[in-house]
């Protein structure tokens, strides 16, 4: 926890791994067997825990909870009050820890503002996920999706920038190829 500045009102338990330049804000509760990553940010009222995996330089905005089988790869951004789930079929009466289904969300993803990821999805890396989208299904790497259920709309680049049919963003002139897993970068010639 060297260098973490932690805000006096959040909660971090016994058996949490913060690393080095971490922030976190007001209301935050950590959970035990957690992992932080150096960089991250968790803002104002994140739970996260237990046993949650958050990679390093993620962003977690204000009102996220990340339950336990959530895994955050490096540099990824949460939006507000962003939603993961973690049993398929809840009840308030029946015990379902044993069903907890994994969601790993992979580098670099975006996942905006009040979106729901559904438990067992793959966020693939530098995908967009729209606000307010509802995943229920694995995201392809690159991915911009949005909707109820969520679809792809088309292609984000590393940047984030929205990529016209020649697959080549506009801002650093990356171009990509188009691959079963979404897209990834054209290799140099």
């Amino acid at each position: 926890m060297a260098d973490a500045f932690i805000h006096p009102s959040a909660v971090i338990d016994d058996g949490v791994e913060i690393g080095a330049d971490v922030k976190i804000w007001h209301f935050v509760h950590v959970l035990s067997g957690t992992t932080i990553g150096e960089g991250t940010i968790l803002g104002q009222n994140v739970m996260a825990g237990p046993r949650v995996a958050i990679g390093a330089a993620c962003k977690v905005q204000n009102n996220v909870s990340l339950y336990e089988s959530v895994t955050l790869e490096d540099e990824v951004f949460c939006g507000p009050s962003c939603v993961f789930t973690n049993v398929m079929t809840p009840r308030a009466f029946i015990e379902r820890k044993d069903e907890f289904l994994p969601t790993r969300v992979r580098r670099g993803a975006t996942i905006g503002a009040n979106a729901t990821i559904l438990c067992g999805v793959t966020i693939g890396r530098y995908a967009m996920i729209g606000a307010g989208a509802v995943v229920t299904k694995d995201v392809e790497d690159h991915a911009l999706v949005v909707g109820n259920p969520a679809r792809r709309i088309g292609w984000v680049s590393r940047v984030g920038e929205r990529l016209a049919e020649d697959l080549v963003c506009p801002r650093t002139g990356e171009a990509y190829d188009e691959t079963d897993r979404g897209l990834e970068p054209k290799a140099s010639s």
